[in-house]
Formats: C-alpha cells, structure tokens, sequence
C-alpha cells in the first residue's frame, strides 16, 4: 500500500468515533483534502536508520496519524486566526461552518496527541504547540515577519515527525538530523500549502536523514528535544 493512502486510513480511522456526525463529516474532508506529507515523513524516518529493530506496521502508522492530525489541527488553527471568517460571514450557516472548524482544530490536536501520548515524542509534541502559540502571538506585533513566524509550524511538525519515526525503531534523533528535517519543513511549504510527499521525498532525503544520524553533530534546535529524544 502507498505511505500516503495507509497513513490517511490511519488518521481517518483516528477520529472515526467522533460525534456529531456533521463534526465527523468536517474532520474526513480536511484529512481527505490535506497532503499526508508530515505522516509520510514519519514512515521515511523510521526507515533510514539502520537500528535492527523491527516495528509494527500498524502502529507505526498510528504514530504517523497522530503527526498529521497535530499539524492539520495547528494549520487550521493559523487560517481561522489570520482569515476571521466570522467577521466576513453574513448567514447562519457560514456562521456554523467556522465554529466546526474552530471545533475539528481541537479536536485534531487533542485526537493527535492521544496517539502519541505514550511515545517517546509524547514531549516534543507538546512543545510543538506551545511554540506555535507563542509565534503566533509574535506574529500580532508590528514589524513581524509573520511569513517566517508561520513556517515555523511546518519546520517544528517536520522535526517532530522525524523523531517520531526514529524513536519508533529505537534510534535517537541527532539535533543535526532535527534541523535537516525543520528545514526541510520550510522548502515544502508553498503559501501555506504543503508539497505531497512524493514530490517533497525521494530516496536521497531517506539517505540524508541515515547518514546525519549516523553522524550526529550540533546544531540549534528550536523546538527543546525530550528527555528521550536526546
């Protein structure tokens, strides 16, 4: 099966519990909609160190899921706050449909969380959301450079599904590897839109991502790693 198909079934099958249907209905079209790139990184990351240890197939796309669901969650999140679609809604159902978006970002974050919780990136999760918040309050400031505030989240989701593919087979995540991964966060980003992973990943970012864990080196890492992750 294709990473991007087994992890959207992965998250589709994440929040297929959740009621009302109507909220059900919004969360399917967003992650039916979205590129499963954060999720797919997550199975490439697994895949390239050489650790010798064999991991669930399911499971490792349920931690994927939980990556994609904290990103789509967070992503949704900065288009409410910057598009203020009540300001612009002048009936009741457009009205409807933003607070379901309001809900679905929750959700999503809370759902994605849960996956992870027991995971070694449990930790790094929980960052990767308060840094988002405390860019997007930097962002409100005069003078911000809000384009780079916001490719932030993409950077800090791409470290963090680096290292929840990593830790998945029981290697450690370098801070140099952690840094190749945020960048590679910031040149998928087009306006706001991610790159599929077909076009983002090729063979030579698997290799990439082995030989800087082989490697190790410093480097700044934005988002604190765990105490597992380092």
């Amino acid at each position: 099966m294709d990473d991007a198909v087994r992890v959207r079934d992965a998250a589709h099958e994440a929040v297929e519990d959740i009621a009302p249907a109507r909220l059900r209905e919004v969360l399917y079209e967003h992650l039916s909609a979205a590129p499963m790139t954060p999720a797919v990184l997550v199975l490439v990351s697994a895949r390239a160190p050489d650790t010798g240890v064999e991991t669930d197939a399911d499971g490792l796309a349920e931690r994927a899921a939980g990556v994609q669901l904290i990103y789509e969650g967070l992503r949704l999140t900065r288009s409410l706050a910057h598009e203020e679609p009540w300001t612009e809604t002048f009936d009741d159902d457009g009205d409807i449909d933003a607070d379901l978006d309001v809900l679905a970002a929750d959700v999503l974050v809370s759902r994605g969380f849960y996956l992870l919780a027991r995971t070694e990136a449990a930790d790094r999760a929980v960052d990767v959301v308060r840094a988002f918040g405390r860019d997007q309050t930097l962002r409100r400031a005069d003078g911000a450079d809000r384009d780079a505030l916001d490719r932030n989240l993409e950077a800090d989701v791409f470290a963090l599904a680096v290292a929840t593919g990593m830790t998945a087979v029981g290697a450690t995540p370098s801070p140099a590897v952690l840094e190749y991964a945020a960048e590679l966060g910031r040149d998928c980003d087009l306006g706001g839109e991610l790159q599929p992973a077909d076009a983002a990943f090729s063979e030579a970012t698997t290799e990439h991502i082995a030989s800087l864990s082989a490697v190790g080196g410093g480097s700044d890492d934005r988002v604190p790693s765990s105490a597992t992750d380092s």
